[in-house]
């Protein structure tokens, strides 16, 4: 169900090549999702509508979710979910209110300031996917930091299901009501990033897009990055869980399967010290996935390619495999976890222990579940109040400390032959103050 890669003993130097990860050629998809992109940049709703019809099944009248839609989906919430939602909307305001920043004035020299100012950006577009599964849950994931940040213009933006007469999920809608978001659109796929970038007669331009979806809106973000700033390329979620001989196996593969559930091209990677481990996970997998509602898919994520077990030699070495797998999702199932999951280095979120599973994170930790995928955790981060905001650096000097400085100028302008910048500065001594 599961294969294994056997890396006891010295490490291959290639390490992120041998290791399991899913096929996502996103490269590949830019070149299918280029003229959906120009057919809503040239044509706007028109061109919407008209792919929203070829791919979703959906003729849509409008791109726009109607207010009373989002009102009728809240009223017709079952409780419980409802009671859920407001609870992890409480805690990811707790967790994203602390991560706001404040403006920071630096005195360089006496007259001379720097001010780092912290400006949320004007507008973004939320991406909520849905497919297999139905996100609510992202809903709050994008919109709390976007508006713990402070950005005044927010649209959110979902697939059309056929089955809800051409609207998103009546959780999504009933999700944007709970977050008082009113401006939502029934647009999923490429041509969703393509109308939040360019814009159309219904939908403004927006100044970012956020938000995971397939591979046709990783390729229309990587495509449409500078006309509009994306947060990242999310790819199939993913798990790995570093563990050794203290960790249950029955948690373990039960973690393996929570996210194999996402999708067939979903990952979930074990990396452990104990052969006991790895075979006794093994023997549990079957049993709990046949026990499951999508036991085929699970089933198909756990044999693909982007899944395995990884057998170390010890707990630096697997350290080692996780940085260099740099997860989207990182769980410590070892003796001392806290420990261990401060010498992380690599991965979107850590859970550590037996008692912070991955889901948790996805719904109710406060944390964010919007998270680096593919092993971009490497060198990029989870969405946050920051992914929203831009530092601005506001410098104030006087005449007296600008004139202190302007030596240092003419050298270094002269260093790099820009003359034209000393002469800025020196205009501003000759022929006597002004």
């Amino acid at each position: 169900m599961i294969s294994r890669i056997d890396l006891r003993g010295a490490l291959p130097e290639n390490l992120r090549d041998v290791l399991p990860r899913a096929d996502l050629d996103v490269e590949a998809a830019l070149s299918q999702v280029r003229p959906l992109c120009d057919d809503v940049r040239h044509r706007g709703v028109a061109a919407v509508r008209e792919l929203t019809a070829r791919f979703d099944g959906v003729e849509l009248t409008s791109t726009r979710v109607p207010v009373a839609a989002l009102a009728d989906a809240l009223a017709g919430l079952d409780p419980a979910v409802r009671a859920a939602l407001e609870e992890s909307i409480r805690r990811a305001r707790l967790v994203h209110r602390d991560q706001r920043r404040t403006d920071t004035t630096t005195q360089v020299v006496p007259g001379g300031t720097v001010t780092e100012r912290w400006v949320p950006v004007d507008r973004v577009g939320l991406y909520v996917p849905g497919g297999r599964a139905v996100y609510p849950s992202s809903v709050v994931m994008n919109v709390v930091p976007a508006q713990e940040a402070g950005v005044p213009s927010l649209a959110v933006t979902s697939p059309p299901q056929a089955g809800f007469g051409g609207l998103p999920h009546p959780a999504i809608l009933a999700a944007c009501a709970l977050l008082s978001v009113q401006e939502v659109y029934a647009v999923g796929g490429a041509q969703a990033v393509a109308m939040f970038a360019y814009g159309t007669e219904e939908c403004p331009p927006v100044s970012m897009v956020t938000g995971p979806g397939n591979i046709w809106v990783a390729a229309a973000k990587r495509l449409l990055k500078g006309q509009v700033g994306i947060d990242a390329e999310a790819g199939p979620t993913e798990i790995a869980i570093l563990a050794d001989d203290t960790a249950d196996p029955v948690h373990v593969a039960a973690d393996l399967i929570s996210q194999a559930e996402h999708d067939v091209i979903a990952a979930a990677v074990l990396v452990t010290t104990s052969e006991r481990l790895a075979e006794a996970v093994e023997k549990e997998l079957p049993g709990q996935v046949a026990a499951t509602r999508h036991s085929e898919r699970i089933a198909e994520a756990l044999a693909g390619r982007q899944s395995g077990i990884v057998l170390v030699s010890g707990l630096d070495d697997g350290l080692r495999v996780v940085d260099a797998y740099a997860a989207e999702h990182l769980e410590i199932h070892t003796a001392a976890p806290r420990e261990v999951a401060a010498r992380v280095r690599n991965a979107g979120a850590v859970f550590v222990g037996p008692h912070s599973p991955v889901s948790l994170g996805d719904y109710l930790a406060g944390s964010n579940h919007v998270l680096p995928t593919g092993g971009c955790a490497c060198h990029s981060s989870g969405l946050s109040v920051q992914t929203f905001l831009r530092g601005v650096h506001v410098v104030d000097y006087t005449r007296e400390a600008l004139a202190e400085a302007a030596p240092h100028v003419y050298a270094l302008s002269g260093a790099e032959d820009l003359p034209a910048h000393g002469a800025a500065v020196r205009a501003r001594f000759e022929g006597g103050a002004r």
